[in-house]
């Protein structure tokens, strides 16, 4: 390698090289420098008893507990870091907030305190460092600080007379590279008036030609606004300067259904587009001029008009009354801190809630015209193919089939049948019809010593029946299903034991197969897992409307019950439910546990079945069934009564009789009669011209809502509503 000795003539293009090659040297920072934008929070001081917590090491970060409680713990320190040259401020617009914010030169600091978990008389506090990205000097003894680092903004009262307080901001400003704006270079903005005199006070333009990534990046000009005040002190704002602004705004997503200019700081909406009221308030990055025109622009362009001015409020600078055809409104401006704050309040007016309620009126009516036409076609079609295929079904006497091994003699036509001893289930099917089938297992048990308790369903189409001996029931129903009847029989005159080891070694195969963990079936409206052996889903709505009243799942898991407990208790807190420990009730074999869910009330209900876990979950919407005044009272349960006869009905139920018009609850109408219930079994009878009196019980509990429908043929059919 060649040398220069010492004494030679150096190239001057060497000496520029070997210059340039130091002054990189010098000004590089290493990676592994600190950064003294940032300051080290591990080395700041803490309060007295402060015990880390290192379970999660960071550099940027400290947590640490002292056995105080959090307003006493915040107080203490503010004053601490405050004895150490950390000035206290707040962020505008966040003067509530229980973070502690404060700057030392470049470096800014946060501090939040939390209750010790479990422990209110303990606190956790922690130190996170903040990155002051455009540095404007404070006052020494400045009060009422508020200071945003990102623009910046700054607020304070300086202690000192105006003339003092100008020239701590003429030396300061310069120290941090703020350099006066001259007419040259604010000739790039057009409105730029340099010239601006403050009554009382003074203003200067400011503008930060260097800056990077970690401060002052693409800074934009700021006005310092000096004013005298009669106590001495001096009023001190800086914010960036109004002509760097843009003076056309454009639109952002609305709120409410309400037009929102961009940026904006912050922002809410109340209500939607189809909400009788809403509202939309933000504090916009803008002067007001630049607001007050995006307002006029965006109304006028979705048919709104200006109807003069309203009332100014605190804190307002305009106040304007708006309208549309269906609304009225007042757009409200004021200006706080650097923002142009925005409230836009928009009412829809009397004749137009009149006329969403009468389209709604003859909306629903239509809907359940058209329900109640479909319903009518339907069961007058299923009557006219139910008496088509009874006509098949054979009324011949029937004789048992021998050699049979339930307890209860089968007839010798009976098909399909399915036998659970252990469980005391019988059902089968046969083509003789429910007349025969009844007569045939009247006359069989009454033979064998059973007692038939009296029943008021006996129809051609339908038969329920009940048996007693000896201390057992038998429960028989015959029903036509088609060109075929069905036969269900259940109670403990079915069971035998020699079934049930059967019925016990059947639920440890049928639990064997979940071995695996539950898993929800993502398509499922409620939660329910995909490893189930049958599922059902329904909802009740309000004719017309969109959101149901009641939603119910019921389905049956070949897993443990406490694996489907565990699996709703998880899958139904991700979905916001809360779980009420009052009257929960959990047992090997069941579980009933009430939750509160966003949209109201809920059960689930799970219980064992042929060696399954039966579930069953129900869900109601609070304020569905409040804004069709179904909502039962307090403690009560409420019921609905409807008629799709053609004749009047009367219901005497808890020692009341109402009558029941013929279309009550129906489209011409409206809503029919509704009774309030104590919580409990409740029998009641139904009277309807031509046919006897049918007497059935219904069972209610606190908060539900029932509906008792008359149908076209006399029978009541239940549903529950809510």
């Amino acid at each position: 390698m060649p040398m220069i000795r010492r004494g030679a003539q150096v190239p001057a293009r060497w000496l520029l090289l070997a210059c340039g090659i130091l002054a990189m040297a010098s000004t590089s920072r290493p990676a592994g420098a600190a950064d003294d934008g940032i300051v080290d929070v591990h080395t700041l001081p803490r309060l007295d008893g402060a015990v880390e917590d290192t379970s999660r090491p960071d550099n940027h970060r400290v947590i640490y507990t002292v056995p105080t409680a959090v307003p006493a713990t915040s107080e203490a320190a503010r004053k601490l870091l405050s004895a150490e040259g950390w000035v206290p401020y707040v962020y505008p617009l966040d003067e509530k907030s229980s973070t502690l914010n404060f700057k030392k030169g470049r470096q800014g600091l946060r501090v939040s305190f939390t209750q010790a978990r479990g422990r209110p008389d303990q606190s956790a506090v922690a130190y996170t460092p903040s990155r002051i990205y455009s540095n404007v000097p404070f006052p020494d003894g400045a009060t009422d600080l508020v200071f945003d680092e990102t623009r910046p903004y700054l607020g304070c009262l300086a202690p000192g007379a105006l003339d003092a307080t100008a020239a701590f901001f003429a030396k300061e400003m310069a120290a941090l590279g703020w350099r006066k704006l001259n007419p040259e270079a604010a000739s790039r903005w057009p409105n730029a008036d340099l010239g601006e005199t403050v009554p009382n006070g003074m203003r200067v333009f400011y503008d930060h030609p260097g800056g990077d990534t970690t401060q002052f990046y693409k800074q934009k000009p700021v006005m310092l606004t000096l004013m005298r005040r009669d106590d001495g002190r001096t009023h001190v704002e800086i914010r960036v300067a109004p002509f760097a602004l843009p003076a056309e705004l454009e639109a952002d997503d609305d709120m409410a259904g309400l037009p929102r200019p961009k940026p904006t700081k912050s922002a809410r909406g109340l209500g939607s587009a189809s909400s009788n009221k809403r509202e939309m308030s933000a504090a916009a990055m803008a002067e007001l001029p630049a607001v007050l025109a995006f307002y006029r622009r965006e109304l006028a362009a979705r048919g709104w008009q200006e109807d003069g001015n309203a009332p100014l409020a605190p804190g307002d600078e305009v106040a304007l009354r708006i309208s549309s055809a269906e609304e009225t409104a007042v757009l409200r401006l004021g200006r706080k801190y650097d923002f142009t704050m925005i409230s836009l309040t928009a009412q829809v007016k009397e004749s137009a809630l009149a006329a969403r309620a009468k389209a709604k009126k003859e909306a629903d009516a239509r809907f359940l015209s058209d329900a109640l036409g479909t319903a009518q076609q339907l069961i007058a079609a299923d009557e006219v193919r139910r008496k088509a295929q009874a006509a098949t079904l054979s009324d011949a006497p029937l004789t048992a089939l021998a050699d049979s091994k339930t307890p209860v003699p089968l007839p010798g036509n009976a098909e399909d049948v399915e036998f659970e001893g252990g469980d005391g289930r019988l059902e089968f099917s046969s083509a003789s019809s429910v007349k025969a089938l009844s007569s045939f297992y009247r006359t069989a048990l009454k033979s064998a010593g059973w007692k038939e308790q009296p029943s008021v369903i006996n129809q051609p189409n339908m038969a329920v029946m009940a048996f007693s001996k000896g201390g057992k029931s038998i429960s028989m129903t015959v029903m036509q299903m088609g060109p075929k009847v069905n036969v269900r029989a259940d109670g403990s005159g079915l069971v035998t034991e020699a079934a049930k080891p059967a019925a016990a070694g059947e639920e440890v195969e049928v639990q064997a197969k979940s071995a695996e963990p539950l898993k929800p079936d993502p398509e499922s409206p409620l939660p329910v897992p995909t490893q189930r052996s049958s599922k059902s889903f329904a909802t009740t709505k309000i004719p017309g409307g969109e959101a149901p009243l009641r939603r119910e799942l019921t389905a049956n898991i070949p897993a443990p019950l406490p694996d489907v407990l565990a699996f709703y208790r998880a899958e139904l807190s991700k979905l916001g439910w809360q779980e009420k420990t009052e009257g929960a009730a959990i047992s090997a074999e069941r579980a009933q546990i009430d939750f509160s869910s966003p949209q109201g009330p809920a059960v689930l209900k799970l219980g064992r079945a042929k060696g399954e876990t039966t579930v069953n979950l129900a869900q109601k919407n609070a304020d569905v069934a409040a804004k069709a005044d179904i909502m039962p009272k307090a403690g009560q349960a409420r019921v609905m009564l409807g008629n799709m006869g053609a004749a009047e009905a009367s219901l005497t139920i808890n020692k009341q009789t109402v009558k029941i018009a013929a279309g009550a609850g129906g489209p011409q109408s409206g809503k029919g009669p509704m009774l309030d219930l104590p919580p409990g079994k409740h029998q009641y009878a139904l009277r309807v011209p031509g046919r006897p009196a049918q007497t059935e019980t219904l069972t209610v509990a606190a908060g539900e809502a029932w509906g008792l429908l008359v149908g076209p043929s006399g029978d009541v059919l239940p549903l529950q509503m809510y």
